[in-house]
């Protein structure tokens, strides 16, 4: 059974940094697409960053320049280098898997397997 653990997190101010990490354990697949989504009450869940298996990486377009995704070498650990916070950023975060070698041209509904989400709060 594939199970996505998170941690980190928490209440920063704005220009502060925070780092989120993932544990995957039981993905049984050598081809990985891992990612960062997040979501606002009331909205729909969004695409923050997403790495593969030969570890080429995309940015939602805002962030770009901010944030970091990285993983380990075996891909059973994931994490996001949020620097330069700023309020619009606050939301849930969360970590996904697919199964998939690449990232290119897959959507949300296409992550398989979710972690339990981590909030983010960024005060001005």
């Amino acid at each position: 059974q594939v199970h996505l653990v998170q941690s980190g997190g928490g209440s920063v101010q704005a220009g502060g940094s925070l780092r989120l990490s993932c544990a995957i354990s039981g993905f049984p697949y050598a081809g990985r697409c891992l990612g960062w989504f997040r979501q606002v009450p009331g909205k729909e869940r969004k695409e923050v960053a997403t790495i593969d298996t030969w570890d080429n990486t995309n940015y939602a377009d805002s962030l770009k320049g901010r944030f970091t995704i990285s993983a380990a070498n075996n891909k059973n650990s994931l994490y996001l280098q949020m620097n330069s916070l700023k309020p619009e950023d606050t939301a849930v975060y969360y970590c996904a898997a697919a199964t998939r070698s690449i990232c290119r041209g897959i959507d949300a509904e296409t992550f398989m397997y979710w972690g339990q989400g981590t909030q983010v709060t960024v005060s001005s």
